[in-house]
């Protein structure tokens, strides 16, 4: 026979996990393309130095010679794999190229063509390992092991050896190890990350609960109701994996272009040397006249064309708290046309905050009396309502007296003795509070439902957007009611504006938490309120042709940041699976600077779309030159470095303050 889990209402401290989930991501210099780049870069500028420094070639030639190598190594040997498979990339075009200019003595324009290309693979290899340490990452919110309870007592169990009907005891402070429904007991869960519930949840007999979420501070007998492999977390990882893949049709496209520009290069270098051969041309002079070719024709202007822009853009973000993963992050940043946004910890600030304190009429002390008494009673308390009781009492400058015999329900409240009366304050009809008369109960029913219709206009209009009602009692008579909300951050509606005047049209709001709170939130920040599955409405709006830009923060956003064309993520309170799949991520949690980034992401495709012009323009001045006239070999490499310059240094104008304070969006709200 199974023994029953019982609850008392003494106190219990949650306790902090002793050994919490490790965060898997991949370092920067563990990847041997990143490793390459930095040794081919740091060769090349030492080289670079005694160069321009007026030593001899002994000096400062083999550390070119090592910049060649450690960085060409790689895309060499890769384009001789493709060749033999009969295609051919950019990447091996490079190679020659850089080999070419160094067999006519232009050694250094090689080696920096080098350099480039490592760095670019470097970045590249970064971002797929990113989001590969994403998705591994997810698995570590849900525990290892589990508790099993069966006839003969209880077993940990590894979680993925748990079945369905299988019953799990869930003790304070443990993370939850399958999907299941409460059997017995009372407590509270944060499932904030799965659901984008802002606030804990009362967990009972029948209710729901979801793997590697937080229990609180009571005890549960949970049934398994999901084999793990089909629990929410599970099927996150999947829809992670399933919307990583469908951005693989750009890279196909990018992949075609290289392989037409490889073979085009290939072509137009042979015939350069060939042709002229062909009708008696000396030999030197006809492999001059193909070596300029090869360099003036080479893309070292068309890849800083997009680079510096972009890499400015990313440094320029970062100053001011948006951290930019990649450059094609950035680039995509820019293209979208269409917004959607998570509620909770995304448009609000994801923490309870007393809005309204209303003293029951007749019978109540005075609004700051009571919220001083409820204070008292939650100072003992953990639980985020009773933080956010305690933290209004001290921000209005009141006394908290001394309590004692202080005693928790999980999920209902808290009683304590203070000033020789006992106070409870918890949700109404809670066994804190149903002991009371029948005439005051109607009473605070009465308040209680005025409250509910009038907090969003209870404190400062516009930065309301929903509300969590407890009533307060003493000796078992109702005193008043306190009224707590999710608090709309203070650029929310400034930021949807700014928005929708970039994209033409407003943005979405996509959440799973209760319609009255998502209907508030639209209606303060004139969004338009969507039917619950987020990566399902992204997918519906790029199917009809919209470039989607999601902005949340839990591991529930996490799918629709992956789907969507571009993603971002708030970074305060964003779950590390949200900040992974994120195409860019709000360190400081500012709202505001979302606009800003889309902003500078469309300044950086405008000078992208110059440099190409720029470098166009060279690249096809110094071929014809070449092919149809005598084009002198420093002339064109002077040519060509300074259409790689010249494309460079427009790039680094976004390094400026004033390319951020452009997008600014102004602060159009107020705080009580």
């Amino acid at each position: 026979m199974v023994a029953r889990v019982s609850t008392t209402l003494t106190p219990v401290r949650v306790p902090s996990p002793a050994h919490p989930a490790p965060r898997r991501r991949t370092r920067v210099l563990a990847l041997p393309e990143a490793r390459w780049a930095l040794a081919s870069t740091v060769a090349f500028l030492a080289a670079l130095a005694l160069d321009l420094g007026g030593l001899t070639w002994w000096a400062y030639g083999p550390l070119y010679a090592v910049a060649y190598v450690t960085g060409g190594w790689e895309p060499a040997l890769e384009g001789l794999r493709a060749l033999r498979g009969r295609t051919l990339d950019v990447d091996l075009m490079m190679i020659v190229a850089a080999l070419g200019a160094a067999a006519i003595g232009q050694v250094r324009d090689g080696a920096l063509l080098i350099v480039i290309f490592a760095t670019s693979g470097a970045l590249e290899a970064l971002a797929t390992a990113r989001t590969a340490d994403s998705v591994r990452g997810l698995l570590d919110l849900a525990p290892s092991m589990a508790t099993r309870v069966t006839e003969n007592g209880e077993e940990p169990v590894p979680t993925s050896e748990l079945a369905v009907d299988d019953v799990l005891l869930i003790r304070p402070g443990e993370r939850i190890g399958a999907d299941g429904r409460v059997l017995d007991g009372a407590s509270e869960a944060d499932q904030a990350s799965i659901t984008g519930e802002p606030l804990p949840v009362t967990k009972g007999p029948g209710d729901e609960v979801f793997a590697g979420t937080l229990n609180g501070t009571g005890v549960l007998r949970v049934r398994v109701e999901r084999d793990p492999a089909d629990s929410v977390i599970a099927r996150i990882v999947t829809l992670v994996e399933e919307a990583s893949r469908t951005k693989a049709p750009t890279q196909l496209f990018i992949e075609k272009v290289e392989q037409r520009y490889a073979l085009g290069m290939v072509i137009a270098t042979l015939a350069v040397f060939g042709v002229p051969l062909t009708f008696g041309t000396d030999l030197t002079d006809a492999l001059l006249r193909a070596m300029t070719f090869m360099i003036v024709a080479s893309p070292c202007a068309v890849v800083l064309a997009t680079m510096p822009p972009l890499l400015s853009a990313i440094a320029n973000a970062g100053r001011h708290g948006v951290l930019v993963k990649s450059a094609v992050a950035m680039e995509r940043l820019g293209e979208v046309d269409a917004v959607a946004l998570d509620k909770t910890g995304t448009l609000t600030e994801g923490t309870p905050e007393v809005s309204a304190v209303r003293p029951l009429p007749g019978s109540g002390p005075a609004p700051d009396a009571l919220l001083a008494l409820a204070a008292a009673a939650e100072h003992p308390s953990e639980h985020p309502l009773g933080r956010a009781v305690v933290r209004a009492a001290r921000e209005r400058g009141l006394r908290i007296a001394d309590a004692r015999d202080f005693a928790a329900v999980p999920g209902r409240g808290v009683t304590a003795v203070v000033g020789g009366r006992v106070i409870g304050v918890g949700r109404a009809g809670s066994p804190v509070t149903e002991a009371v008369d029948a005439d005051a109960d109607a009473d605070a029913t009465g308040v209680v439902d005025a409250l509910r219709a009038d907090a969003p206009r209870a404190a400062v209009p516009g930065t309301e957007v929903g509300d969590t009602v407890v009533l307060v009692t003493g000796d078992g008579v109702p005193l008043g009611i306190l009224a707590l909300t999710d608090r709309l951050r203070p650029h929310a509606p400034a930021t949807t504006a700014a928005l929708t005047a970039l994209t033409g049209t407003a943005p979405v709001l996509l959440t799973g938490d209760n319609a009255r709170a998502a209907a508030r939130v639209a209606e303060a920040t004139g969004l338009t309120v969507l039917p619950e599955g987020k990566v399902d409405v992204v997918r519906e709006l790029q199917d009809a042709g919209r470039k989607v830009l999601f902005v949340g923060d839990g591991v529930n956003d996490a799918p629709a940041l992956a789907a969507a064309h571009s993603g971002i993520a708030m970074g305060r309170a964003g779950s590390d699976l949200a900040l992974e799949t994120a195409d860019a991520v709000v360190v400081r949690d500012e709202l505001a600077t979302v606009p800003s980034v889309v902003r500078l992401s469309r300044a950086a495709r405008r000078l992208v779309v110059q440099n190409l012009v720029i470098a166009g323009t060279f690249i096809t001045g110094l071929v014809l030159w070449d092919l149809l006239g005598h084009l002198p070999l420093p002339l064109g490499v002077a040519g060509h470095e300074g259409s790689t310059v010249l494309v460079g240094l427009n790039g680094l104008r976004l390094l400026r303050e004033s390319a951020w304070r452009s997008g600014e969006v102004p602060f159009q709200g107020t705080r009580g």
